[in-house]
């Protein structure tokens, strides 16, 4: 099998993992086990916690002393054992403890993912800006196809969705092994106590656009735990009036049109990002947020179904301009000894530090607009609609960045 088919392997069953559980587990916790909105957001902010220590953490020992595709192999592995587990469990308490430690499993994947991706393309003479989003884009496809699964099967409020989830990390964690090796980058120059400590990373935060960057990555990365968090849960409450409208009796079917529109737009990437540069692929990514909870609010599974579909597809642009692009920029601005740990830094500004924000803060709006067991939905969207805006605004004021055209 050539390397271009093992890397699309390696990028379908990574993201098909998450795709079993991330979209409908609020959904089981909620209508199945009875977990309040609280209990829920918390368990979802377990990724933001991991996400704040364990990417980076895990970069450094990549960079270091450890073979990137071991350490992703160990992870999973781990991550199946955790899955497992998690689906035998029914009290609040000890789901949190168990998908924290499967979120420190899991979460530093995606950064080693890329990293391992990025090492072997480079060392078989690939363009890794050009050849990446293809390979990538199965990804996309797994996560689909892992929602159309559990959907199709009527396992979105069963324990089953996690049990998939680790047959399938079983399988990813033997799988990387057998990747070609990924090792650590010698040196022989004498380091500083911070740079053997591993945070060579770190120091990108010296450049202004750089810190700037990882800064509106952290607030992007709020509005992505937003929908994956209550999307779900926002279409279920539509039972009543809309019983029998496709939106509610297969919401992760409707959730998906999202990831099939990641498929197309991870192949416009190579063209907009050297067309136009971060800097406005960024803002594109902003102002499609906007547009996906203005969407969102205005929307229902009757005469709005259309709008909820519109929606969807506008989330194509505002998650792949924004996490796919960021990677490809944070590895072309950083040294090759620290990709790695740029790598992890960037999941944890988006992954960590956003993903808790979106957690924390997404719940308590939420809460704000419930009354009587009845969320006012309309406002709550608008209300990160009206966040995205302020995004949009700011960030093109402060980012200091000129881009250089170039041609593929």
């Amino acid at each position: 099998m050539g390397i271009r088919y093992r890397l699309t392997l390696l990028n379908f069953l990574q993201y098909f993992i998450w795709g079993t559980w991330l979209i409908s587990l609020g959904s089981y916790m909620g209508n199945t086990l009875h977990f309040t909105g609280g209990q829920i957001g918390s368990i979802f902010a377990t990724m933001g916690i991991a996400s704040l220590f364990m990417p980076g953490l895990l970069g450094i020992v990549a960079d270091r002393w450890v073979n990137a595709e071991r350490l992703l192999g160990l992870c999973h592995l781990s991550g199946a054992v955790l899955l497992f587990w998690a689906s035998t469990v029914t009290t609040s308490n000890l789901m949190y403890l168990i998908m924290l430690f499967n979120a420190m499993a899991y979460m530093p994947t995606i950064a080693l993912n890329n990293t391992v991706s990025y090492h072997i393309l480079e060392e078989q003479g690939f363009n890794i800006v050009k050849d990446f989003p293809p390979i990538r884009v199965w990804g996309t496809i797994g996560f689909i196809g892992a929602m159309w699964v559990v959907d199709l099967s009527g396992w979105g409020l069963s324990p089953l969705q996690l049990r998939i989830g680790s047959a399938s990390a079983l399988f990813l964690g033997i799988y990387a092994f057998t990747l070609p090796p990924c090792r650590p980058i010698k040196s022989l120059q004498k380091r500083s106590l911070l740079s053997a400590m591993g945070f060579d990373a770190f120091v990108l935060f010296r450049k202004t656009k750089m810190a700037v960057f990882f800064v509106f990555s952290m607030l992007l990365g709020a509005a992505l735990q937003i929908t994956n968090t209550f999307g779900q849960a926002f279409l279920h409450d539509f039972t009543l009036d809309y019983s029998d409208s496709f939106a509610v009796v297969h919401p992760g079917l409707l959730m998906s049109v999202s990831q099939f529109s990641e498929v197309l737009f991870i192949l416009a990437i190579p063209y907009f990002l050297q067309r136009f540069g971060i800097k406005n692929v960024m803002l594109m990514s902003i102002f499609a947020w906007v547009v996906r909870f203005g969407l969102f609010g205005l929307g229902n599974p009757g005469d709005g179904l259309v709008l909820l579909i519109l929606s969807m597809i506008i989330y194509g642009i505002a998650f792949d301009f924004f996490l796919i692009s960021g990677s490809l920029f944070v590895e072309m601005e950083t040294e090759p000894g620290i990709r790695a740990s740029a790598q992890g830094l960037f999941m944890i500004m988006t992954n960590g530090m956003g993903a808790f924000l979106g957690g924390v803060t997404s719940g308590r709006v939420i809460d704000y607009f419930t009354h009587e067991g009845v969320k006012q939905w309309q406002n709550i969207w608008f209300v990160f609609a009206a966040y995205a805006l302020f995004l949009g605004i700011v960030f093109p004021i402060i980012f200091r960045y000129r881009h250089k055209k170039a041609i593929l």
